[in-house]
Parts: C-alpha cells; structure tokens; sequence
C-alpha cells in the first residue's frame, strides 16, 4: 500500500475526494491498522460533514469489522478506537472490486499525467465557455 484514499458520497454522488502518503513509521503498521488509519484519517478531515449524522463506512477489508470485538488491542488501536466512538458509523464490508474509488485513491496512480493532461482540457474548455 502507498497510501491512504477516501471518497466522501451522499446518495452516490462524490461530495470530495481524500487521500495522502503513508508516513514512513505507518509503512511498518500490519494491514488491518492501515485500513483503521484510513477511516482515521478521513473522520478527522470531513468531521464538520460527519459529527452527529448517521453514515456508513465501507472497507474492503473484512478483518477490521471484527476490530471492535477484539479484547487484546495495542495502544494505537484503543485511541483510535475512543475516537471513533464519537461518531455514529456503520462499517460495512465491501470486497476490493466493488470499491474501486477508494482503492484506487490508495495506491500509487500510474496515470497521473493522463489525469493532468485531462484537467488541463477541462480548464481550458470551460475558459472558452466563458
């Protein structure tokens, strides 16, 4: 994994997109504390969009559902967890090939410059429309 990735949606439309590098001492977290970091991450940016609404959060990673029953969690994963009890989530699973945004969001992006190309043309046309 390089990085975390998120896609905020309401009623399946992308409201914003979020996404960062793993810091250095993350590239050393197992798996399902990356998947953690990564809702961690996301509550903390869109918290004026999410604190106190209902919302679902989908992973595509199974293991981190049963995170919150476990009885043996490190110090990482018991502060993250009294964070997340702030807020009124659903963590649903969602397998990789249906949570293609995110997914991608989260690793490295081989297109970029296709991506660029791209946003550069929208620019420009909506400058001619003016």
């Amino acid at each position: 994994m390089m990085g975390l990735g998120s896609v905020l949606m309401q009623n399946g439309q992308v409201v914003a997109y979020a996404s960062r590098q793993l810091k250095v001492h993350e590239r050393n977290y197992p798996t399902h504390d990356l998947e953690l970091t990564a809702v961690v991450f996301v509550l903390k940016i869109w918290r004026h969009y999410l604190y106190g609404s209902r919302f679902e959060v989908f992973s595509d990673h199974k293991s981190l559902k049963y995170l919150f029953d476990q009885k043996e969690l490190n110090m990482r994963q018991r502060r993250w967890l009294e964070f997340l009890k702030d807020y009124d989530f659903k963590l649903s699973y969602h397998p990789g090939k249906a949570n293609v945004v995110a997914d991608a969001l989260s690793r490295k992006c081989l297109h970029m410059s296709s991506l660029m190309a791209k946003k550069l043309e929208l620019i420009e046309e909506f400058r001619d429309l003016s």
